[in-house]
């Protein structure tokens, strides 16, 4: 559960051969790196402390493992740092049984004594869950929004080490989704023993800055806004990466990302936009790889905030918006139209809900019905440069801007930053906000418990901030058990509700796409807009 959203910073373009240089230092035999154009900065490398999806993208899907994985291909739960697990009866317990002598990376800041263990684990977990781990306390103002947002302090009852490679988890109750939580890139595994170096030295700011994890690459350096590199870790425990190298290339434009690919400068390109990718299928230098994706595009309305507080305004802003024209406009026939939060070919998908109609007469009506006849002032917040979730935020907030206005409400855009929109956004201080969501597992819940649970309201990811008990009651209930048609019936409720109550205005389910030298292959693209470049070869 990640925001692509509306995706990342700024940053500044380079070339390849100082680039080159600069990863392999003078003299040093050229070896073939794999370069990729990424859309943003990270927040950090700390990824238990961040939302966004370039965050994880940067950490957890290069750096670190988790005690499980998502097998993509076939949509289920396999083995990673866990090799094996136990489920008890009646749902409440799960062992998991360690892989022997995993080694975490050796860096120059740090090098491990033992190998990866139940501590780790215990850890990792108890971090972000007890208030009295002193990790705890030094976790920022961020906090742990993940783990809170999926509930996992009222979730997770106990951790116990059973012995040095096995570690049992207690739930306070069944929970059909605890497996899938656990393939989340802010489940991954950290070194207990780096984490108590850094605590008695006083430099708790290098766990965001210098990580150390189990994963196939190892951070080398980071250059803000400009480049981030890695060196293969040479005692990884799984298949070694089929490269020599892994270089990030910040490059947030992405009329400069396509360029880049093209003249070799990157291998891999990000986020491309729609008319990037109809370009590309037509260019013999590239390729692109495609698919439908896990997300959701929609601008969320802060209830918080009045008149956004009543449904009717609510309802009179979804009527008033031409989404149709939108999507033709912005995604040039890369998305489908959105309805719900997640997308359509999920299951326990609401399809006999309708969107609001496109009725400016009725919008008004509404408005005048809440108090607003005239109707108001307000602001809607987005980001500079493109993503998946919003290939072009400038067009975008116009075309929402240029509706709201002909009922009467004059909207301000408000252009800002990347990282600065997702702090500000998780604090409330955004009227309409363009935001988008990529689910990590394919579970509804991965959509419905992080963007519309009351704890989420909270940990700042539930955008609309919209605290409804009956609402929390059909999300909790969907979880706690693993009958689907059970977990469907509530589901379809709560869709009903979230559609009833208007507190997006759903815009589109994208494709997920990149763009690729023809010279590369084992690469593609996730439908969650997760990493993995360990079977990519550069030819």
């Amino acid at each position: 559960m990640s925001f692509r959203a509306t995706l990342k910073a700024s940053a500044t373009a380079f070339v390849m051969v100082p680039l080159l240089a600069l990863a392999f230092g003078p003299g040093a035999a050229l070896a073939k790196p794999l370069v990729v154009c990424t859309e943003a900065s990270p927040d950090g490398f700390d990824v238990v402390l961040f939302n966004s999806l370039v965050t994880t993208n940067a950490s957890a899907d290069v750096i670190f493992n988790g005690l499980v994985a998502l097998d993509e291909s076939n949509d289920k739960i396999v083995p990673a740092l866990a090799d094996k697990w136990d489920v008890s009866t009646d749902g409440l317990s799960y062992t998991f049984h360690l892989r022997a002598n995993v080694q975490f990376q050796k860096t120059p800041w740090f090098t491990p004594s033992r190998p990866l263990d139940a501590d780790d684990v215990i850890f990792t977990f108890t971090r972000m869950l007890d208030p009295k781990q002193p990790w705890h306390k030094v976790s920022g103002p961020s906090g742990f929004p993940h783990a809170l947002s999926m509930q996992l302090p009222k979730l997770i009852k106990s951790i116990d080490k059973v012995d040095a490679q096995t570690v049992r988890f207690t739930l306070s109750e069944p929970n059909a989704t605890f497996l899938p939580i656990l393939s989340m890139g802010f489940a991954s595994i950290y070194s207990a023993e780096y984490a108590d170096q850094l605590l008695k030295a006083g430099r708790t700011a290098d766990l965001n800055a210098k990580p150390v994890g189990t994963g196939p690459f190892m951070l080398r350096s980071y250059q803000k806004d400009a480049v981030i590199r890695y060196d293969v870790n040479p005692g990884y425990w799984g298949p070694k990466p089929k490269v020599d190298k892994l270089i990030y290339a910040i490059t947030p434009d992405t009329a400069v990302r396509m360029q880049k690919v093209k003249t070799g400068e990157c291998q891999i390109a990000l986020s491309p936009t729609p008319q990037d990718v109809l370009a590309a299928k037509s260019d013999k230098k590239v390729k692109v790889s495609e698919r439908p994706a896990f997300m959701t595009a929609f601008v969320a309305l802060n209830t918080q905030h009045k008149p956004f507080d009543n449904p009717k305004v609510r309802q009179a802003l979804n009527m008033a918006f031409d989404r149709a024209t939108y999507v033709r406009a912005v995604f040039d026939g890369t998305a489908t139209p959105a309805v719900n939060p997640y997308p359509a070919g999920t299951w326990s998908y609401a399809k006999d809900l309708q969107p609001y109609p496109h009725d400016l007469a009725q919008a008004k009506k509404l408005l005048a019905e809440a108090g607003y006849p005239n109707g108001f002032p307000t602001t809607i917040w987005t980001r500079p440069t493109g993503s998946v979730l919003n290939p072009d935020p400038t067009l975008s907030a116009e075309l929402l801007q240029a509706d709201l206005a002909k009922i009467g409400v004059t909207a301000q855009v408000k252009v800002v930053e990347w990282g600065e929109l997702i702090r500000s956004a998780k604090q409330g201080q955004h009227d309409l906000l363009f935001m988008g969501w990529a689910g990590d597992d394919g579970d509804p819940d991965n959509f419905l418990t992080p963007l519309f649970s009351c704890a989420s309201v909270q940990s700042g990811i539930n955008f609309a901030r919209y605290c409804d008990p009956a609402l929390d009651k059909l999300i909790a209930d969907g979880r706690s058990t693993t009958d689907a048609g059970k977990r469907s019936a509530s589901y379809l409720k709560a869709q009903q509700l979230i559609h009833d109550q208007a507190l997006w205005i759903p815009l589109a389910y994208p494709s997920a796409a990149a763009v690729l030298q023809s010279n590369v292959d084992g690469y593609q693209v996730s439908p969650f807009g997760r990493q993995n470049f360990g079977n990519v070869t550069v030819n």
